[in-house]
């Protein structure tokens, strides 16, 4: 990353030296020539160091990229703020840039220029980084035409921006672990993130119900009727499963073969009580920073199996065509109105606002359960 240290370091001499030219000129043949095999200025959001995103992370102007005959010079159109973003400036996630380095993971954007040898893309074609890489909070992005993957025009720019991490996450975790048919059914905690979103609609579209448990938190009725609405068959707070035995509140749905924990600690309890003989439950985070605890008995008795599951380390094998693919199903199933999930979109211009939405400083309100799962969208005002 030694090319944006010293791009941070020249390019304010740039900018003053060009702002303080005293005569109009007109660009020469030669010089339109290279101007045209570069990409503009871009705004970044970048850090320089780990720790709090508050704290850290500043906006910058970087300097234009030279295009090679392969590369694409993309406009960045809209980026979310997942909390895996947060974690790589904190410096805690497993896999993160060397810094300094751009802030973001995903995005969409509109492709601007491109290198003389580019084949498959065109100027005006919407394409999001396949896989996912580092550096989407910028206004401009230079890489190779591989790394690049066309979409359709015709979805929502949030659900573009934001389709790879959660959607895909809860598509493979419905497909990597147990071979789950129309009738089956399946239990999660963490209900109301994105993830646990996609997962009630997706497991829906092949015929699997879904048990949901939700925190018991003020508006809790007013959230279980917006998950119904998703297509969740039964949705129930953790006081009510202390209170009733899991069976009784089964009802004539079957017991779960299969359930998801992104939370921990008494969450993740909750959803091994749900699961059936021989059931397994899948870790995919930690919200709650608890241990996930197991009675042995669940173990002898039920022979329950616990396995976890992260997307970047599925996706770093060799997987680049089923990555798109699965992507091309979920934007036909926003096309086609069959996924949906909250957004906030936030102009690019209040990336401090953003940052301190999706750090949680401003809190949740009785009714606006939801808001804490939202996913704050940047969207790049040019």
């Amino acid at each position: 990353m030694a090319s944006l240290r010293g791009a941070l370091r020249s390019f304010g001499a740039l900018r003053h030296c060009v702002s303080a030219c005293p005569f109009p000129y007109k660009l020469s043949g030669t010089i339109r020539a290279f101007a045209v095999a570069a990409s503009p200025p871009s705004k970044a959001v970048v850090y320089e160091q780990h720790g709090a995103p508050d704290q850290v992370v500043r906006v910058v102007y970087l300097p234009p990229v030279e295009l090679k005959e392969n590369d694409v010079c993309v406009r960045m159109l809209a980026s979310p703020i997942n909390p895996s973003d947060i974690n790589r400036i904190e410096g805690v996630y497993p896999v993160r840039p060397p810094i300094p380095a751009v802030g973001g993971y995903e995005g969409v954007g509109q492709v601007h220029s491109l290198g003389s040898s580019v084949s498959t893309l065109s100027v005006g074609d919407w394409v999001i980084p396949s896989p996912p890489s580092f550096g989407t909070w910028q206004t401009y992005i230079v890489k190779e035409e591989s790394a690049w993957h066309k979409i359709i025009k015709n979805v929502p720019l949030e659900y573009a921006a934001t389709i790879i991490v959660n959607p895909l996450t809860a598509l493979r975790m419905l497909e990597d672990f147990v071979n789950l048919t129309s009738g089956d059914a399946i239990v999660q905690n963490g209900a109301t993130s994105i993830v646990g979103q996609c997962i009630i609609q997706l497991a829906k579209i092949r015929g699997v119900c879904s048990i949901n448990i939700i925190r018991d938190r003020p508006g809790s009725d007013e959230v279980k009727e917006k998950i119904k609405k998703l297509g969740a068959d039964f949705v129930c707070t953790e006081s009510q499963l202390l209170l009733r035995n899991v069976k009784t509140i089964l009802g004539g749905i079957p017991e779960p073969v299969l359930g998801f924990n992104c939370v921990g600690g008494d969450a993740a309890s909750f959803v091994l009580k749900f699961l059936r003989q021989g059931g397994t439950m899948v870790t995919y985070g930690g919200m709650a920073k608890k241990p996930v605890s197991v009675s042995t008995s669940s173990f002898i008795f039920k022979d329950l199996a616990l396995r976890g599951f992260w997307l970047q380390k599925w996706m770093t094998s060799d997987k680049v065509g089923d990555c798109r693919a699965m992507i091309d199903y979920l934007l036909s199933l926003v096309q086609s109105g069959k996924l949906k999930y909250e957004l906030e979109p936030v102009p690019f211009n209040d990336f401090s606002l953003a940052l301190d939405k999706a750090l949680g400083k401003h809190g949740s309100q009785p009714k606006q359960y939801l808001k804490k799962s939202l996913l704050y969208i940047l969207h790049w005002e040019h």
